[in-house]
């Protein structure tokens, strides 16, 4: 079948084999940020297919349908500064990146995918030089704030970055690595623009936290690379790179943290103690993920119990969150306008549209003290511990919040 806007890889991204096993199928969704305005809301979204395949060579778990980053990239949605907790956890990153790298004023620092320029800032204040690339010029911040170059970054764009800048001392693309195909490009910009004791310092979706917490939903379209250690340290030691540390990261579900060094750098002991631990746990075998659907199978018919039977007593269920993991979640477990009436989000950009293909409605969050659902259902689980705080009250003590994922849990006002 053909797909506008689409193209299917034949092999894998980090080692170029084509020993490929699809081992996870998701239902296929639309672009999973392509909210629409409400005078398109009979129009037909194109649907992609959501395969998750695994390199029998290097065991990376990847996407093999593409769809053209210019539709998922060149106007977004997703904007850091206006969740809190990203705030704070980019603001900690920063300050983790200068002890470690022992960045001092005037250092250039340099980040793949600045979007709105939230964690550069950090790096300003701190008195670094700062440079961001970024797609979306929709949210790129005012030349005088953070300069920003928008465009895709390459190979190409970082040695003019490094004629014109010189070398940086830090090169960092958090929640980004997973969002590229053409990785390999990324990694060969990133050499160029390294100063010889500089590190390129990455942050991605763990896939031990995506398998243990069945956190399916993390995969969209966006998303083509679902990432843990082993296959990225022979990624990196394939192109005269070397992951030298990594650590986990409290962040949308699990996320993983690298430190990459030049070719010849000592890794530290956590990079074969996250090995050892994604063996443990199978991450290395096919037959792990052949089981994974029917964990997630599990999760939908426990939601769906739940959702139809609130809904066949009368009540009312808004969600909070139109994300893009909500896309996969509500497709893959048939979720509705049946079941959900409509959808508040903190951002000021999807309030008035309406929600990929399914064409739920987004409000701002004030409407729910109107309203007053009787429940609503986390559809931005990752951040539900701070939404809920905020809103806990939003009925009175008759508030009430569903959250899916990991586990399926009710939260009430008292709670």
């Amino acid at each position: 079948m053909t797909f506008q806007h689409h193209h299917k890889r034949a092999t894998c991204r980090l080692c170029d084999s084509k020993k490929l096993e699809c081992v996870v199928h998701l239902t296929p969704t639309p672009v999973a940020n392509a909210l629409v305005t409400p005078a398109d809301k009979d129009k037909v979204q194109p649907v992609y297919p959501l395969d998750v395949y695994r390199c029998d060579e290097c065991g990376h778990l990847q996407l093999l349908d593409i769809v053209d980053p210019a539709v998922l990239f060149s106007h977004y949605v997703y904007v850091s500064s206006t969740s809190p907790v990203m705030v704070n956890f980019l603001k900690d990153q920063c300050a983790a990146i200068i002890r470690r790298l022992g960045l001092k004023k005037g250092d250039l620092v340099i980040e793949i995918g600045s979007n709105d320029g939230t964690m550069l800032r950090f790096f300003k204040t701190a008195g670094m030089r700062v440079l961001g690339i970024d797609p979306a010029a929709n949210i790129a911040p005012q030349p005088d704030d953070v300069e920003t170059i928008t465009d895709f970054f390459n190979a190409g764009l970082g040695k003019r970055i490094r004629e014109q800048y010189g070398p940086a001392k830090a090169v960092c693309a958090y929640n980004v690595c997973a969002h590229v195909d053409n990785l390999q490009g990324v990694i060969d910009g990133v050499r160029e623009l390294l100063a010889p004791d500089g590190q390129f310092v990455l942050e991605v979706g763990y896939l031990l936290d995506v398998y243990r917490k069945t956190l399916f939903d993390t995969i969209y379209h966006e998303h083509v690379d679902f990432h843990h250690v082993e296959p990225l340290r022979r990624f990196f030691a394939k192109n005269d790179l070397a992951l030298v540390h990594v650590e986990c990261a409290d962040i949308q579900g699990g996320a993983l943290v690298g430190y990459v060094g030049k070719a010849g750098a000592q890794p530290e002991k956590s990079v074969d103690a996250f090995i050892a631990l994604e063996r443990e746990a199978g991450l290395d075998k096919a037959i792990t993920f052949r089981h994974y659907s029917e964990k997630i199978s599990r999760r939908k018919d426990e939601l769906m119990a739940l959702l139809e039977g609130l809904k066949a007593k009368g009540k009312t269920i808004a969600a909070f969150g139109a994300t893009a993991k909500a896309t996969t979640l509500m497709y893959h477990f048939d979720l509705d306008q049946s079941l959900i009436d409509y959808i508040v989000d903190d951002n000021p950009i999807k309030q008035g549209l309406l929600t990929p293909g399914r064409h739920i409605p987004i409000f701002a969050p004030e409407i729910l003290y109107e309203k007053k659902p009787d429940y609503v259902l986390m559809l931005a689980w990752n951040f539900a511990e701070s939404i809920i705080a905020k809103h806990r009250h939003y009925a009175g003590m008759n508030s009430r919040f569903i959250v899916p994922l990991p586990d399926l849990m009710l939260v009430g006002a008292g709670d």
